[in-house]
């Protein structure tokens, strides 16, 4: 299965390189991958440079939050402005740049200031995002205002574990009967982020009983993709399995890829690949061989989180060379992709569909995942992934 559905990704993303448009002046053409012409590299630090600079100057709104989208909505929004917090913890590990810590430091007074002086929320996937990246961030510093805000951050929503349909977490804290992928596989990595800091069991314990309840209730046995969620409507159990989204994925990823390193149990590393191979081939996921145009709002963050997790996996050791490059290729077909044909010049600014520039105002959700996939082939390219 897994040989099978590398070739399929194969497949698809030849055609996809095929299917794509010319591409802008400024920009580096994509070649035909039997064209021996040598191809200007790209200087990702660079581009990492200019969209964070154009960020900053876009969209930052108020009391050190973002706002929602770059043509002047001021609306605050949580669960994004958690992730800004990682993108710039991205920043600082890629340049040590002392601006990207003050920055860091007044997003998430800003965060809990907007948010009615709390940083507690009845989104409990909100609260992940910003636990997850506080972690990065108290890592990144050795700041304990930011380790101290990811233990406060679980403590609240660990609350929301029950044993309604066997355990897991719930999407929001008055939501009983609907335990989602989102509010799960995020809470799996925090534990490991948690329990990795100071080897406290209970993270662990935590980590593998949700991770047991995510894989039995809303991961595919056979393709490794993940359901949305399980919920109870009119008295009936229902999986809703029409509902495949990156970020999903993207969790499960990186909850497997912290367990693998913990214990060195291969069925880890093998849920991981699966996931991850699968993922490729999915016409749920994936489109010509870029990830899927998910639209803005919500889902314009999705295909950015799949990216921070799916780039774990291709810095581990332990994978074959032919799934490595199948990876690898994926990866750097979809930043060149975003670099040569989805950035708006001299805005930087990056619309759903990474094959096209955006034509309209930009979401800081959709914005965020670009940069998370700049900062990513960034990062990359310095380690010698990307050549």
């Amino acid at each position: 299965m897994k040989n099978y559905l590398i070739t399929q990704y194969l497949t698809a993303f030849i055609i996809g390189v095929c299917f794509l448009g010319s591409c802008s002046d400024e920009a580096i053409p994509l070649r035909d991958p039997y064209d021996k012409e040598p191809i200007a590299k790209i200087e990702w630090s660079l581009a990492a440079d200019s969209v964070q600079t154009s960020f900053y100057n876009t969209y930052l709104g108020s009391e050190g939050t973002y706002q929602a989208n770059s043509g002047g909505n001021t609306s605050f929004n949580y669960w994004p402005n958690a992730h800004v917090l990682n993108v710039l913890v991205d920043g600082y590990l890629r340049t040590g740049h002392g601006e990207y810590l003050s920055k860091m430091k007044s997003l998430i007074n800003g965060i809990k200031s907007k948010n009615g002086g709390s940083y507690s929320n009845v989104f409990n996937d909100d609260m992940l995002w910003l636990g997850n990246a506080a972690v990065r961030a108290y890592q990144a510093t050795n700041d304990e205002e930011y380790r101290s805000l990811a233990e406060l951050l679980w403590n609240d929503i660990i609350l929301s574990h029950s044993d309604v349909f066997g355990g897991g977490i719930t999407w929001k804290k008055n939501t009983p009967k609907e335990k989602n992928a989102v509010s799960n596989g995020p809470a799996i990595i925090l534990a490991m982020r948690l329990y990795n800091l100071d080897k406290n069991i209970e993270y662990l314990e935590w980590a593998k009983s949700i991770y047991e309840w995510e894989k039995l209730n809303l991961v595919d046995p056979i393709t490794g993709l993940v359901w949305d969620n399980i919920s109870e409507k009119n008295g009936e159990i229902v999986t809703n399995k029409d509902w495949i989204f990156t970020y999903n994925v993207g969790t499960w990823i990186g909850a497997n890829i912290r367990l693998y390193n913990e214990t060195g149990e291969q069925k880890y590393l093998n849920e991981a690949l699966k996931s991850a191979t699968s993922m490729m081939s999915s016409p749920k996921l994936t489109s010509e061989g870029l990830m899927r145009d998910e639209g803005q709002g919500d889902g314009g963050l999705f295909k950015g989180i799949l990216v921070r997790y799916f780039t774990e996996l291709i810095t581990l050791q332990n994978i074959n060379a032919n799934e490595k490059e199948a990876f690898v290729s994926f990866f750097k077909f979809n930043a060149t992709t975003l670099y040569n044909n989805g950035i708006k010049r001299p805005e930087m600014l990056i619309g759903p569909n990474w094959k096209k520039e955006p034509t309209d105002v930009v979401d800081l959700t959709t914005q965020l995942s670009g940069m998370m996939l700049i900062e990513a082939a960034a990062k990359l390219d310095n380690e010698g992934i990307l050549k």
